[in-house]
């Protein structure tokens, strides 16, 4: 089964607002068994949407579609989607009673612009949005069309518990699998060298996919059909000392997801990185089960009166030093009473430099109960968000090696 995504809106098109829609949707389309053609972006523009609708109801089972469902004036998809199979216009009683109880739930007084939002083509099949007062309309036909509203959680919310079940009871779909391998360590050339005999032996129904980020290569098996686990035993063989985890999109979500399951606490001391690492962290719901706090310490002061970083180890090595790294882990460690620990600190440029200490030089500490851990980074580039990125993705991978013992 082949899905076409297409999602409406300026916004989207003049990079406003980051289109996470369609990853989000082809990723639970893909787990669910349903292989995804294409994604375009398209405004709200009537021909541009008229266009994009055709070519992709002739090219695929299902096309989705998302945005321009609102009560405002630029939100036409809907009075296009009846013009386009021919319909016309009329009030549903179920997209009614929802928009009534939204705004009933609020407090507010349902306007005649936004009962609008109950009329829909006679020849679509409403599913009720639970989150939102934009219905989601299925429009049956040997090509399926399903248009969706544009906010992100309302339309996750459909995926799951409305189109995905319809379109799996409507279509046969095949099992997919997905599997990630997080690597850390190996640039994704080298890693493809030394991991080639294993690639080479995989089966036709097996695929894989290299997809590098800052400092981190994530290895994604796509299996259509069964999965047998003991695939990943060659792979485990030739690069097993670089794979820091499975199963998980992140290194941030692979640190979430161990310290919850093992019951660890954390705190973070960051300079270079700016609260970076903190923020990918807290950005998880439950995240305070595990995380106490962080400090950024940019500042030689403020290492030295709330990290407790000794003045005679600033003075005699710097900043950006091992002896000073250690002590901002140890300290933070202490000061917040964690089992574990990460500090930063280094030149993410793109000036502040020497000769001695070049940009993208960092330092990264992890501590913990038994010790310390320090690793000094080259990164050799001025790019001061890459080197953030990079750092923070070497940390995350030092705590989880510290947490798990590898080495």
């Amino acid at each position: 089964m082949q899905v076409t995504i297409i999602n409406i809106g300026d916004e989207l098109l003049i990079g406003q607002v980051v289109n996470t829609n369609a990853s989000t949707m082809s990723r639970l389309l893909t787990a669910a068994g349903m292989d995804v053609l294409k994604t375009m972006v398209v405004g709200d523009e009537r021909q541009a949407i008229w266009n994009a609708v055709d070519e992709a109801m002739r090219e695929s089972d299902a096309v989705l579609v998302t945005g321009g469902l609102g009560p405002t004036k630029d939100d036409i998809t809907k009075k296009l989607l009846c013009e386009y199979f021919g319909s016309e216009l009329v009030e549903s009683p179920m997209a009614l009673d929802n928009v009534k109880r939204i705004f009933e739930s609020r407090g507010y007084e349902l306007t005649p612009v936004n009962r609008a939002q109950a009329l829909v083509p006679k020849c679509c099949e409403v599913l009720n949005n639970d989150l939102g007062t934009a219905p989601c309309m299925w429009f049956p036909g040997k090509t399926v069309l399903v248009s969706l509203p544009g906010v992100p959680f309302e339309m996750e919310w459909l995926m799951r518990n409305r189109v995905i079940p319809k379109l799996q009871e409507t279509f046969h779909t095949d099992i997919i699998v997905t599997k990630n391998i997080l690597v850390q360590g190996i640039g994704e050339s080298f890693l493809s060298d030394l991991i080639e005999p294993w690639e080479l032996s995989l089966p036709e129904h097996i695929k894989l996919a290299y997809l590098p980020v800052a400092g981190l290569t994530k290895l994604r098996l796509t299996v259509h059909g069964n999965y047998d686990p003991a695939i990943l035993k060659g792979l485990y063989d030739l690069a097993g000392k670089y794979i820091v985890g499975e199963d998980c999109e992140t290194l941030d979500e692979l640190v979430h997801t161990t310290l919850i399951k093992r019951g660890l606490t954390l705190a973070t001391a960051e300079s270079c990185t700016g609260g970076n690492i903190a923020r990918l962290l807290t950005a998880q719901a439950g995240a305070s089960a595990y995380f106490k706090g962080g400090i950024v310490a940019y500042s030689n002061e403020v290492k030295e009166s709330v990290l407790g970083v000794k003045h005679s180890t600033l003075a005699a090595h710097g900043a950006v030093s091992e002896a000073t790294v250690r002590e901002m882990a140890e300290g933070v460690r202490q000061r917040l009473g964690t089992d574990l620990a990460i500090a930063t600190t280094g030149i993410a440029g793109p000036d502040g430099g020497t000769k001695e200490k070049p940009v993208g030089t960092v330092w990264i500490a992890v501590a913990n109960a038994n010790g310390t851990e320090a690793k000094l980074l080259q990164f050799g580039a001025n790019r001061r968000q890459q080197n953030i990125d990079r750092s923070t993705n070497q940390a995350f991978a030092m705590l989880i090696r510290m947490i798990c013992q590898k080495h």
